[in-house]
């Protein structure tokens, strides 16, 4: 009894040492949203016999193992969607908002689609979202694929724009939909009861910027969004407001492929200098399109983090024969701090898909939590970039968890060394592309 009461007290004590002086911040003071990312949903999925014809994302190669939940040689069948989105609405988590950004149809060829099929899809999975979630903020960004012919999208209106545009009405401004209309982007406040300051959602069309949109070869500003992007981060500045950027095409360089950006190299260099400028307004950004679970430090001209990024993994688990890897399907849950919207955690959610397949039935569960999984205490680009250093050493079995993570948990035994390894490790710190070949160059003398 003596010992525990001890225990207790040394306990105790040692909490009260621990706790900084000064008031605290009540944990209530946490918000929450979803991300979701790249549903591809392929309509015309179903089991045959015939493993070519499971679903036309295959381009005729045989699925691999096909079930209820889909195969990874196909993109979404209808049901593994409704899967995800039933997991998040009964999982009764308190959320402000979701941000899901793009990539609604399949990966099939150009002649099985159409701007009459591509606006069909867009506006069945608006609506799916709408009826799980009736009454929740929802800041949608467009996808490549969110067009025919797919990453063709226009600088000026378009059909594909204001049938969207009238798919999203329920979740946005008049004016942002206006600005929508013209160019495929938009910036909206997020007004919230518990913040003493609203949030700012922009919205960013980076399919603009695409590498294969040949609409916008040559042009110094597709559809002004440069100028527009800095007017608003001005004003932004100038009011005191936060911003979490989203997008579908993430800006820095891919993470599998060796001195490749995602958009065109001079957009990205833009892109990042405007990112640096205001990086004490931008508390966030947020993308999709590799289909994997990744995340990039933004640092200044000193190399100093200002801005944590985070490339959600997608919902659909396709891969083409040629690959060796997949990723499972994923949603993610953020935490952030209701007083200044910076991050605060990442809790990544997954479905095995080959044991949802066997078992019939879709067992959504966490994958990891960010600050648990690398040891650090938020997403705050200082923490991310301590983390970035903790999976650059070698042999570091961070790194392994890190890549497990990157393809969502889709084969344990798949390794990334060397070279695999070093793409990764210089397109999480550096963005643009001259710190970007000294780190590729730095990494391949080490070697």
């Amino acid at each position: 009894m003596e010992l525990r009461l001890a225990l207790g007290l040394a306990l105790l004590c040692s909490a009260l040492q621990a706790a900084p002086a000064g008031p605290q911040r009540p944990r209530s003071a946490v918000g929450q949203f979803w991300h979701v990312s790249d549903l591809h949903l392929d309509p015309t999925y179903h089991i045959t016999p015939d493993r070519t014809k499971v679903c036309s994302s295959s381009k005729g190669v045989n699925a691999s193992n096909p079930g209820p939940f889909g195969d990874f040689l196909c993109d979404s069948p209808y049901q593994l969607i409704l899967s995800a989105f039933a997991f998040m609405n009964d999982s009764k988590e308190q959320v402000s908002f979701m941000i899901w950004t793009g990539d609604s149809p399949p990966h099939v060829p150009i002649n099985e689609l159409s701007t009459k099929l591509v606006i069909s899809i867009i506006g069945n999975l608006s609506s799916t979202i709408h009826n799980f979630f009736p009454d929740l903020q929802v800041f949608p960004a467009l996808g490549n694929h969110d067009y025919w012919p797919q990453d063709q999208l226009p600088v000026t209106t378009s059909e594909v724009y204001n049938a969207v545009a009238d798919f999203w009405k329920p979740w946005l401004s008049d004016e942002a939909i206006s600005t929508f209309r013209r160019g495929g982007f938009y910036t909206q406040l997020f007004e919230s009861s518990n913040s003493h300051q609203p949030l700012r959602i922009i919205s960013l069309n980076t399919n603009l910027y695409y590498s294969p949109n040949k609409v916008t070869v040559n042009i110094t500003d597709p559809a002004n969004q440069f100028a527009w992007l800095e007017d608003i981060l001005e004003t932004s500045s100038q009011k005191q407001e936060k911003v979490y950027i989203i997008g579908h095409v993430p800006v820095g360089y891919l993470p599998y492929a060796r001195n490749t950006t995602a958009i065109r190299e001079y957009y990205n260099e833009r892109l990042v200098k405007i990112f640096r400028k205001y990086s004490s307004v931008i508390a966030g950004q947020f993308f999709g399109h590799t289909h994997r679970d990744s995340i990039m430090v933004l640092l200044d001209e000193e190399e100093k983090p200002v801005n944590s990024l985070f490339v959600a993994p997608a919902v659909t688990p396709v891969k083409s024969v040629l690959q060796t890897e997949s990723n499972n399907p994923g949603v993610r849950l953020y935490q952030y701090d209701l007083f200044d919207y910076s991050l605060l955690d990442l809790w990544q959610f997954y479905l095995d898909l080959r044991d949802a397949n066997k078992k019939n039935e879709s067992n959504w569960k966490l994958e990891y939590i960010l600050t648990k999984t690398y040891g650090i205490k938020d997403l705050k680009p200082e923490s991310l970039y301590d983390m970035a250093k903790q999976l650059s050493m070698p042999h570091s079995t961070l790194f392994e968890q890190y890549y497990s993570n990157y393809i969502v948990s889709y084969d344990k035994t798949i390794l990334c060394e060397e070279g695999c390894k070093t793409c990764q490790i210089c397109a999480i710190q550096y963005l643009d592309s001259s710190s970007y070949t000294d780190c590729i160059n730095r990494e391949a003398m080490w070697r």
